[in-house]
């Protein structure tokens, strides 16, 4: 497959890799999303997990919760420009959208593109969103929806409508408390972005594949592996003659500097990485890596797992888990959160450049 500029381009974005190493996880994941991110992330390029990539579209979310607060759908809705999607006729109509699925069942957009309009009973939902773009005067994109029913349900926009969570709970009784208390998880969400309740829903696969990912991306960061095991990567690359003279040099003379991995080439530091690489199946039978593994992957599971984030409006660092247990025994509820969605305008899309002054221009003739 070919990969384009734009594909490059478009990786970049969603981690933060450099160009040249974006083309390569295309080029060996055969243009594979995906492939490509988990290709970056494995050999410690990507600053970011972020699947969706760069937030770039304009439009908003919006959520709409039924009046027993047992029901909440949330949806998202883009447009072209930021104007638009401050627009009150345009979040009139979101909101509307969003009703409409909170008060009926569909299987999937093509389902609910195909009712009739709760707006508009003379139309389709597709026959009016056309209308209602011919209205504004911009492309608008019913993107998405989710829909979740539960004891208790809170809804929670953040930015004015570029984030948007639901949160669905357990809870054998309901008030104030736990409704305060669901919405303080919702912010948590909108802020913190977990992927997971608990670890209890991550699949053995999945949690092999991030493992291995946490293994392969500390391979790949030669200045925090243990020092016996670097030393033995180091002595490795000078005595294989896989380190040219230049790095030789330098890293004699930096080697009682803690940041001696700055003087050396990235041929060189890539060179440390493809040798702990190599010797991967013998470094996990070290007890000091694989407890430095250990380590990262119960870090990376604290950051992705929601109940064991630590609270950001705790003042002696609880985590999410003791403070809903803390509010359960509080109120006397059997309360606990169930799931959550969470939805960022834009996620994965990529907004067009504009110069706008090239296009009055062009429209002009000039």
């Amino acid at each position: 497959m070919a990969i384009t500029a734009a594909d490059v381009k478009k990786l970049r974005e969603m981690t933060g890799a450099g160009m040249m190493d974006c083309k390569k996880a295309l080029t060996e994941t055969d243009g594979d999303f995906d492939g490509a991110v988990e290709f970056l992330r494995k050999k410690g390029l990507a600053t970011a997990e972020k699947k969706a990539g760069r937030i770039a579209a304009e439009g908003i979310v919006a959520t709409v919760l039924s009046d027993d607060n047992k029901t909440a759908t949330i949806i998202e809705v883009n447009s072209e420009t930021d104007f638009v999607a401050k627009n009150e006729v345009f979040q009139t109509y979101v909101n509307g959208l969003a009703t409409q699925i909170n008060n009926n069942d569909y299987a999937d957009m093509a389902a609910f593109m195909a009712a009739k309009s709760d707006i508009d009973s003379a139309s389709t939902v597709e026959e009016y969103h056309k209308a209602m773009v011919a209205k504004i005067g911009e492309n608008l994109t019913i993107r998405r929806f989710e829909k979740i029913t539960g004891d208790v349900v809170v809804s929670y926009i953040h930015m004015g409508g570029k984030i948007g969570v639901l949160v669905e709970a357990q809870a054998d009784q309901t008030g104030d408390a736990i409704t305060e208390a669901m919405k303080n998880v919702a912010m948590q969400i909108a802020a913190m972005n977990p992927q997971y309740v608990s670890r209890d829903e991550i699949s053995a696969d999945t949690l092999a594949k991030e493992k291995e990912i946490v293994v392969d991306s500390s391979l790949a960061d030669p200045a925090s592996l243990p020092k016996p095991i670097l030393n033995a990567v180091i002595t490795e690359a000078i005595e294989s003659g896989k380190w040219n003279d230049e790095d030789k040099a330098a890293y004699e003379e930096q080697k009682n500097n803690k940041f001696w991995y700055n003087f050396i080439s990235d041929e060189g530091m890539q060179v440390l990485r493809d040798i702990a690489s190599d010797h991967k199946a013998e470094y996990l039978e070290n007890k000091i890596f694989s407890g430095l593994v250990e380590g990262r992957f119960a870090k990376h599971l604290k950051e992705i797992c929601l109940v064991d984030q630590t609270y950001v409006k705790a003042e002696d660092k609880e985590n999410v888990k003791q403070y809903v247990e803390k509010v359960a025994k509080e109120t006397g509820s059997n309360f606990a959160i169930k799931s959550f969605i969470r939805f960022e305008t834009g996620e994965g899309l990529e907004k067009k450049n504009e110069d706008f002054a090239a296009e009055v221009a062009a429209q002009m003739g000039q």
